[in-house]
């Protein structure tokens, strides 16, 4: 397992980042607190807002009676997968140190800075790239016959058009990019504030671990709800961007999905942190249910999470199949839980559902492999 040996307090340096590194922000305590937040200035009037997140323990992974419901007829998730397993039985974790993460999933904006900034090409956007989107000539399943998913691979769509056929907003998290991209994004946040003198040796942004997002999902709570603020699916109205009941563009039907009872405003994509103080948990982290799959550092177990980063090959810190979780957009309520999470087939993968949301802390190395053919 990959540790950072002798690396100073995160809170303590910290509170040397910010002191240091501009004077607009407010006079700080002796260390960093739950519900701080600081902006990072990006350049060019883009703006990434981090919250602290302070050490603690929560449950990782869901009952049985949590699986139930997500495949009965509330939840809406297909019975008889595989898929609730990879969520493995509950067990209590512990993150060990604090760490700060991006209040919302990374925008449109914030990542176009980033490749303005570096001339930085995508996966999607290569010779050979493609990336998952909606097929908007798609009405149904067809489940007397055969399965017609609504999604296809399109080789002309990425993060600058994800083909959803709506305006695309600088403030909309920023969707077909790979895991690849991801870290790219976040080499260029670590490198840009290092040159800077904001950022010391040992810390560095990068993708949250399975096990901190997972715990940031939860909000601080210790108990393994169904979603970050308790059981009850009602409760998330005006929470969250799921499958609900909204018309899909250009037409008159919906979703034809187990559907929210209410609508949530958007077919698709819907802007980071909409819903404003409903839509946050008790960390101040808005949309950590649905909106849009968010990235983790780990490969993926299909046992479950782990509370230390999990590799594909330790001694190589190898991820062939990064973890994804929280939902997306069009997810039925029961796949949009905290305790939801997947693999992705590979590290070059991007696609109109997934998204990703940074932290800052110790450095976690993982090498990216791609996928054989």
């Amino acid at each position: 397992m990959y540790q950072m040996k002798n690396v100073p307090s995160l809170k303590s340096l910290f509170l040397v980042v910010f002191i240091s590194s501009c004077s607009t922000y407010p006079a700080l305590a002796d260390e960093p607190k739950q519900g701080d937040a600081k902006q990072l200035d990006l350049g060019n009037d883009v703006i990434l807002e981090v919250v602290y997140i302070p050490p603690g323990k929560f449950m990782m992974g869901s009952t049985a009676g949590e699986k139930e419901w997500a495949t009965g007829i509330e939840g809406g998730a297909q019975p008889g997968t595989v898929r609730e397993k990879f969520e493995g039985e509950p067990q209590s974790m512990r993150v060990s140190k604090g760490y700060w993460m991006g209040r919302t999933e990374v925008t449109m904006g914030q990542f176009r800075r980033f490749v303005e900034e570096t001339g930085y090409v995508t996966d999607a956007e290569k010779s050979l790239g493609w990336t998952q989107c909606f097929n908007h000539k798609w009405d149904r399943y067809y489940y007397d016959s055969k399965i017609e998913n609504p999604w296809e691979r399109r080789k002309d769509k990425n993060w600058r058009d994800p083909g959803f056929k709506i305006p695309m907003k600088d403030n909309y998290p920023v969707v077909c990019v790979s895991y690849q991209d991801m870290k790219a994004f976040c080499r260029w946040l670590t490198e840009r504030q290092r040159k800077a003198g904001r950022l010391p040796e040992g810390l560095e942004f990068r993708l949250p671990t399975e096990s901190e997002w997972a715990y940031a999902c939860r909000g601080g709570s210790q108990r393994s709800h169904y979603f970050w603020w308790g059981n009850d699916l009602m409760e998330g109205k005006g929470r969250l961007n799921i499958s609900a009941v909204d018309l899909l563009p250009g037409r008159d039907t919906i979703w034809p999905l187990a559907n929210a009872p209410w609508s949530d405003g958007f077919a698709f994509l819907s802007p980071v942190d909409h819903y404003g103080e409903k839509g946050r948990n008790g960390f101040g982290l808005a949309d950590m249910c649905g909106g849009v799959w968010e990235f983790v550092l780990d490969h993926f177990d299909p046992e479950g999470g782990h509370e230390e980063v999990y590799y594909q090959d330790n001694q190589r810190l190898s991820v062939s199949r990064p973890v994804c979780r929280g939902g997306n957009y069009f997810d039925v309520p029961g796949n949009a839980r905290c305790a939801v999470r997947l693999g992705i087939a590979s590290v070059s993968y991007s696609d109109s559902r997934d998204g990703f949301r940074i932290c800052i802390g110790v450095s976690k190395k993982t090498v990216p492999v791609p996928r054989k053919n």
